[in-house]
């Protein structure tokens, strides 16, 4: 036992541990489900993401290559539901931008940066304030885009939450 102060990093990581842990049982549950589609364990990765990072919507936009577009094929919290079905092409809006260039990206004002779609949100039902993006990458190549919007106490996004979200975008990889 150490008399050092404690730890300031341990709770995160005690967090984070525990959402990835509810990830975990959320999979191995859908698993067993036997899902027809992927749609049931992408939304239960996103729900737990959702609740864990703390944000009013998250979403997963899957690429089509067929069409070239990005497909919300999931969504997760009270504000998320009206995105399911959409779909933009695969360079648009803050997702788009993510997806082409495979790097994470937060916006702490989406009304000020020229890539929000702000007519794509309006059709979901809910324009954010902030939103968290980063890519759905299988080996090198990305596939799709996990988006949270609003945290629900107001704070941007952070480097933590950055970090989380690409750690839970790797367990929707999975699926």
């Amino acid at each position: 036992m150490s008399d050092g102060p404690p730890d300031p990093g341990a709770r995160d990581r005690e967090l984070a541990l525990d959402a990835l842990v509810a990830v975990a049982a959320r999979l191995a549950a859908a698993d067993r489900v036997v899902p027809i589609s992927p749609e049931p364990a992408l939304h239960a990765v996103a729900e737990a993401a959702a609740d864990f990072i703390g944000v009013t919507a998250a979403s997963v936009a899957i690429h089509d290559p067929a069409t070239d577009r990005l497909v919300f094929r999931a969504a997760a919290g009270p504000e998320g539901s009206g995105v399911i079905g959409l779909s933009i092409a695969a360079h648009e809006g803050i997702a788009g931008y993510v997806f082409s260039t495979g790097q994470p990206l937060a916006v702490t004002d989406v009304a000020v940066d020229p890539r929000f779609g702000r007519a794509t949100a309006e059709q979901t039902g809910y324009v954010p304030r902030s939103v968290l993006a980063v890519p759905l990458v299988d080996g090198l190549e990305a596939i799709g885009v996990f988006e949270l919007l609003d945290r629900r106490d107001g704070a941007p996004f952070d480097l933590t939450d950055i970090e989380a979200a690409s750690r839970m975008a790797t367990a929707m990889t999975a699926v």
